[in-house]
């Protein structure tokens, strides 16, 4: 269905307003389109209900597992200055019984979902100029984009309409319970963080798994915690740094992971990388199935982290915004019970500190 065939009557504002823009600059994003427009993502996307777009019943326990249905897909994770694609299965989905927790740990298809914030959720069927673009979108409660899954031309097609009458809303309402951004826990002053209590505790971690438990015990906010933690766990780089490193596991083919995410949704590559391509202010990944989109003015800070573990010290570069957000991670590929590979350490630590 398009716009042509629908009474103009019955086609939101918003929407009508989002298509005069489309027609002024045609490559314009949902994302950007939605700021100019002064509203968030979802309200946009909740303009197109009626014209290409379905509304879906936010039953994740039920919902995520059916979109192993849809065969080989592209899931899509972003932030303000990182996005992250990964094409696969969504194979081995778990959600937690509380339903606040989800995990998809397929070879591929690898996320780390924390639901407790989700809210809306769509199905798109978009007419491009390159065919029908086929998405389920996944939004916040601030409307903001969590997670994206889009269909590519060896899905399963067939598997399309069904998902969507399944889990289609009875009331197509456009109406969304938006809420404001929870405000951000207060950072304590460096004066007020026990600096030795914390490192005590960071040497004694056995899983990177509990980083995130030390610094709630210690009240530190992330970026804070590796300025206080001794340059034997955490130094700064150069932030133009992040870019060379890429380029060098490309050219070494040493296995990186790569960990990409939101305040809801983790996203993680495992595996090399090859075509990398820098374009104005981005930094690219365009390989067959990974594809990292990098806005490299937004990374602020650059850290090699080192947290020691139970398989032995895990050495980490980690890219942090102006507002000390997580943009980026980078690992040496490994798994549970096996050390850090020598080839990524050499790389990782071949870098002096700032």
């Amino acid at each position: 269905m398009t716009l042509q065939t629908l009474d103009s009557a019955l086609v939101s504002p918003l929407y009508q307003a989002w298509q005069s823009l489309r027609a002024e600059q045609p490559r314009l994003r949902a994302r950007d389109a939605a700021e100019r427009l002064s509203v968030s993502e979802a309200e946009l996307t909740a303009s197109r209900l009626g014209v290409d777009a379905v509304r879906l019943r936010p039953e994740w326990a039920s919902l995520l597992p059916a979109l192993g249905e849809l065969g080989y897909i592209m899931a899509l994770t972003r932030n303000e200055h990182c996005v992250h694609e990964r094409k696969g299965y969504y194979r081995e989905v778990s959600v937690m019984a509380n339903g606040q927790l989800g995990l998809v740990v397929s070879a591929d298809i690898d996320l780390r979902l924390f639901m407790g914030g989700w809210s809306s959720v769509f199905a798109v069927a978009e007419e491009t100029s390159r065919g029908t673009q086929r998405s389920i979108q996944i939004f916040d409660r601030q409307g903001v984009a969590v997670h994206k899954v889009f269909l590519t031309d060896d899905s399963q097609l067939s598997a399309w309409e069904p998902l969507v009458e399944r889990f289609r809303t009875e009331e197509q309402s456009a109406e969304l319970d938006l809420q404001p951004q929870p405000e951000s826990a207060l950072i304590k002053p460096d004066a007020e963080i026990e600096v030795e209590a914390l490192r005590e505790g960071w040497a004694a971690l056995k899983d990177t798994h509990h980083f995130f438990a030390l610094l709630k015990k210690h009240g530190a906010a992330r970026t804070q915690a590796l300025r206080l933690a001794g340059s034997q766990w955490a130094e700064p780089l150069d932030t133009s740094e992040l870019p060379r490193l890429l380029q060098a596991a490309g050219e070494r083919q040493v296995p990186i992971m790569v960990f990409v995410g939101n305040r809801h949704c983790i996203q993680i590559h495992s595996g090399t990388v090859s075509n990398l391509k820098r374009l104005d202010t981005w930094f690219n990944v365009l390989d067959p199935e990974f594809n990292l989109h990098l806005q490299t003015a937004g990374v602020t800070e650059l850290w090699r982290v080192r947290k020691p573990s139970s398989d032995g010290v895990i050495t980490s570069w980690e890219a942090f915004d102006a507002d000390g957000e997580l943009v980026v991670q980078l690992f040496g590929a490994r798994k549970p019970g096996i050390a850090e590979r020598e080839d990524w350490r050499a790389l990782a630590e071949g870098v002096p500190s700032l």
